[in-house]
């Protein structure tokens, strides 16, 4: 029996891209989950392809009344939660002196405020099972991307707030920890941009190299072992930040259109 077995999770941003990786992942190690996400069919058919271990709950968790509500569902339901993933961020790049009021607020209402939200309401539910605390970020802390300044400085801050947090929360038996994710096939991320941003933002990490830094995508199962590698972990140790990229030679598959497109 895995360790995780009969354990209760919570994943935000869990319709799509990674996030929906990391669902399947945990639902496979034997855990329940329930799946936050602003309300779409991708969240419906969770569901479906998941079963009874999966709870699909419409929510944005910017908005600290949503957070907190989802957050009691999920205990009323299940019973417990052992596990909380922040997961969902807004992922856009822009050049900052264009970047509108709508698109800087995001980032901070979604990436900062709503993990922050998360972790307030679910740490009274840790409490009772000496649960954990799992927040996905990025690379791009330690070299931030152009066009992605503000997407990396929040996760710079949700790590910061993860670090205080761990000692905060150390007395309760509470683990609170970091996956600083590299690049991955398959993120829904992206899915939002328009050509033109596209174009704009992989010419510039071309330029830069950064786009080389990444290197070629990890597959997103290969990213969700991971997490649940992390979390399956005794309890007598705890994994303040885990960095995994990927481990091949290349580029971003925007970038090698981009880079093809130049060459031609």
């Amino acid at each position: 029996m895995h360790e995780l077995a009969g354990k209760v999770a919570v994943v935000t941003g869990a319709s799509k891209g990674m996030g929906r990786h990391f669902v399947a992942a945990l639902v496979d190690a034997g855990m329940q989950v329930a799946c936050l996400a602003r309300a779409s069919t991708e969240l419906d058919s969770l569901a479906a392809e998941l079963g009874d271990a999966v709870l699909a709950i419409p929510c944005d968790v910017a908005s600290s009344a949503q957070a907190s509500a989802s957050i009691a569902q999920a205990a009323t339901h299940f019973g417990r939660i052992d596990v909380v993933v922040n997961n969902a961020a807004i992922y856009h790049p822009f050049a900052f002196d264009t970047g509108s009021d709508e698109i800087i607020r995001a980032h901070i209402d979604v990436n900062v405020l709503g993990v922050a939200w998360i972790i307030r309401a679910a740490i009274p539910h840790l409490r009772l099972t000496q649960g954990q605390i799992f927040t996905i970020s990025s690379e791009s802390v330690r070299l931030p991307f152009p066009m992605l300044a503000l997407y990396a400085a929040t996760k710079a801050a949700v790590e910061t707030l993860s670090e205080g947090l761990r000692e905060e929360l150390r007395s309760d038996g509470i683990r609170v920890g970091i996956l600083r994710s590299g690049s991955v096939s398959g993120g829904a991320g992206g899915a939002s941009w328009s050509d033109e941003t596209k174009a704009a933002f992989f010419t510039k990490i071309l330029s830069t190299g950064h786009a080389a830094m990444s290197g070629s995508p990890a597959s997103p199962e290969s990213m969700a072992r991971a997490l649940v590698a992390a979390l399956a972990l005794p309890c007598d140790i705890s994994v303040d930040l885990i960095e995994v990229r990927a481990a091949q030679e290349g580029l971003p598959e925007g970038a090698k259109a981009v880079a093809a497109g130049a060459a031609a």
